[in-house]
């Protein structure tokens, strides 16, 4: 199986492999004057949607990440991105692996276009990773980080369900370039079948 080669698909959004065929719709959904990604990178302008779509196909390439676009399922719009990264296999004794295809990973690098925010287009896209990644790929943990100003992305993902675990100081860089402290949050394997009906509640 390759794990990176998988289109995840629901009732509001599908979720589809990145590819340099997105980079002008990205474009068109990344344009926004509202300030609302005061804290998260979203880049601007066919230079900048071109690079970032060159840097997540080379991490896709050495088996880092699972990037994504996400597209409107009415009428197939692409309203934004997302991406599996930090795909961890365990040093396991090879007795001991249990068929898991990866044993944590991390989600991040979402964001949607402006008339894509408060639809059910960000609980759905998560409802569907979170599915691949724990009965799929059944992962350990999904790990989520955002910097401790966002307030509006931690809501959100608290909102999904993820547990909060406290702050890593200076984790990354922020989008202002200052050193980020990052808010962590996970979900573990046995916290997959509440969160499951906790986000099948939330979509109906």
């Amino acid at each position: 199986m390759d794990p990176h080669a998988v289109t995840l698909r629901g009732n509001y959004v599908r979720l589809e492999p990145l590819s340099r065929a997105h980079v002008a719709p990205l474009v068109h959904a990344g344009r926004d004057d509202s300030g609302l990604y005061a804290w998260s990178f979203v880049p601007q302008g066919v230079e900048q949607v071109q690079a970032y779509v060159e840097h997540a196909l080379a991490l896709a390439r050495d088996g880092n990440a699972v990037p994504f676009v996400t597209i409107r399922q009415r009428d197939d719009t692409v309203i934004g991105t997302t991406r599996f990264f930090n795909l961890e296999r365990w040093a396991w004794p090879n007795d001991a692996r249990d068929g898991a295809v990866f044993d944590t990973c991390e989600i991040g690098y979402t964001w949607l276009s402006p008339s894509a925010v408060r639809t059910a287009a960000n609980t759905e896209a998560k409802a569907l990773m979170l599915a691949h990644a724990f009965e799929v790929w059944r992962v350990r943990a999904v790990t989520f980080h955002t910097d401790v100003r966002n307030a509006r992305s931690r809501a959100a993902i608290e909102r999904l369900g993820a547990q909060f675990e406290g702050v890593l100081r200076a984790h990354r860089l922020a989008v202002d370039l200052r050193p980020r402290d990052s808010a962590r949050y996970s979900i573990i394997a046995n916290d997959w079948p509440g969160v499951r009906a906790h986000l099948a509640n939330l979509l109906a």
